[in-house]
């Protein structure tokens, strides 16, 4: 048995993709998941399956959504343990102090490397960025509201690619699904 956190790209953001989490976690017990819970309102769920394949887990969400709510959303599964490594590779540690303005964005596939490397470091300074296991750091001076840091990171990253899913969580929510996925 092991305990993930699954993401829900686009879910209840500017009154778009509208998800009463009530109905997330009916549908996640519906495939059997067991210990459901779910955190905010932004499509972020805790759960223990049997299932060791998190792609696999990710594909079953996605597809029960559509099927019994009508709603297509990227599904993205870690287990607390990648969390964990995600908060340990922060190339930014200085930026937890303001947890609201450093954000992850997670993704489906491990980026190119030559993409990567081929993106700018001063690509929206002050803002800036790091590239991780699947995950993408932004780190804003002022906020992310008023920033393209993230439009212009992950467009070059991701050209070419529909297939890989992203969403983006703030440091405080990844450190409480970190904490929420280790049962802490």
């Amino acid at each position: 048995m092991g305990r993930y956190a699954a993401l829900l790209r686009g879910v209840n953001v500017g009154g778009n993709g509208k998800l009463a989490m009530g109905d997330l976690r009916r549908v996640l017990e519906s495939l059997g998941y067991t210990d459901v819970s779910t955190y905010l309102q932004s499509g972020n769920a805790l759960l223990t399956s049997e299932d060791d394949d998190q792609d696999r887990i990710a594909g079953r969400i996605r597809e029960a959504l559509r099927r019994e709510l009508d709603l297509d959303r990227g599904v993205i599964v870690r287990t607390g343990a990648e969390l964990a490594a995600v908060i340990g590779g922060n190339p930014f540690p200085a930026a937890v102090t303001q947890p609201k303005l450093l954000h992850v964005a997670f993704l489906s596939e491990q980026p190119e490397p030559e993409r990567a490397a081929a993106i700018e470091p001063d690509i929206c300074p002050p803002d800036e960025f790091g590239i991780g296991d699947r995950a993408v750091y932004l780190r804003y001076a002022v906020s992310p509201g008023r920033s393209r840091l993230a439009e212009l990171v992950m467009r070059e990253l991701l050209r070419g690619r529909p297939e890989v899913v992203a969403t983006a969580r703030n440091w405080n929510t990844v450190e409480a699904l970190r904490a929420m996925a280790d049962g802490v």
